[in-house]
């Protein structure tokens, strides 16, 4: 890359980060101007995310695929949870990385959606209904029912996923060496939300707690452009906010490994050490040196 393409490159970053923070702010004169945007803005605000270099098969000298948990409850995550409920009070820009995720979906942003993290069996938005909604016969709707009388929309429970319940992302990557380059690099394959399941919203903080799982899987380049068109807060400077996909690629989070692809199936760590997290945590590390020190001993041997 030339000095001329890099510092065009910056430059569109620039001003794309400027133009994404809260317009207006400081020229406006009623608060209904704030957010509102001129022809430079709007043009700036419709930049692509940078392209995916091509990686030739014959170039990769080594891959490792992981997945991982991002554990929202860490600090570092938290730009991934908040803000938990999309009113519209902080700002229309402003979503949780769930409610980008779903708000997608929805609009058919957002169509490589699975149900499991091999994208083999693929789900539309009707799918994920049983998946993020429960409707439940409250009490007196089932006294009403046991009495014969006619049940009405208001005598259920309504339960649903949102993004205060989603308390995780499990993702899958896969990290190779490009002998072309000599570099080690990583490329972020897929993404799932992790909440409890619907049907334990109603039994309580302990039944939920024990029931985690995935809500479904999305295929990341699929979603490169919806994510890219939403940003996250940045608490050190909320001129200059970032992108969801530039979080993700960069990998500005804290993660742990539970699974590497293996001969067992692609068997996760819990499953070959049993009830001991501490042991867990030490082989999750374990595999992250592996690949950490690939790279280094490529040059010293």
């Amino acid at each position: 890359m030339d000095k001329s393409t890099f510092f065009a490159l910056i430059l569109a970053l620039l001003s794309f980060n400027l133009s994404n923070a809260q317009s207006n702010l400081l020229n406006a004169k009623v608060p209904q101007e704030v957010g509102q945007m001129n022809e430079q803005q709007i043009e700036a605000e419709n930049v692509s995310p940078i392209e995916y270099g091509y990686v030739d098969d014959r170039d990769v000298l080594w891959s490792k695929t992981i997945w991982e948990i991002i554990d929202l409850d860490e600090r570092i995550n938290f730009p991934y949870y908040y803000p938990r409920v999309n009113n519209g009070y902080l700002s229309s820009n402003r979503k949780s990385l769930f409610r980008v995720l779903m708000d997608g979906i929805i609009e058919g942003n957002i169509t490589e959606v699975y149900a499991t993290d091999y994208f083999n069996d693929k789900l539309t938005y009707e799918d994920l209904g049983d998946v993020l909604e429960l409707r439940q016969l409250s009490s007196e709707g089932i006294e009403k029912s046991n009495a014969g009388e006619t049940v009405t929309e208001d005598d259920y429970d309504i339960y649903k996923i949102e993004s205060d319940k989603v308390i995780q992302y499990r993702i899958k990557g896969t990290w190779y060496f490009n002998k072309r380059l000599g570099e080690l690099k990583y490329r972020l394959l897929g993404i799932a939300p992790v909440a409890p399941d619907v049907s334990t919203l109603s039994e309580g903080p302990e039944a939920m707690a024990n029931a985690l799982v995935p809500l479904f899987w999305v295929w990341f380049p699929d979603a490169r452009e919806e994510l890219n068109r939403n940003k996250v807060f940045n608490s050190k400077n909320s001129s200059q906010p970032i992108t969801y996909d530039m979080m993700l690629n960069s990998r500005r989070f804290n993660s742990t490994i539970y699974k590497e692809e293996n001969v067992y199936e692609d068997r996760e760590v819990k499953e070959y050490i049993y009830e001991d997290a501490l042991r867990q945590l030490l082989e999750s590390d374990r595999i992250k040196s592996v690949i950490r020190d690939f790279e280094q001993d490529m040059w010293n041997n």
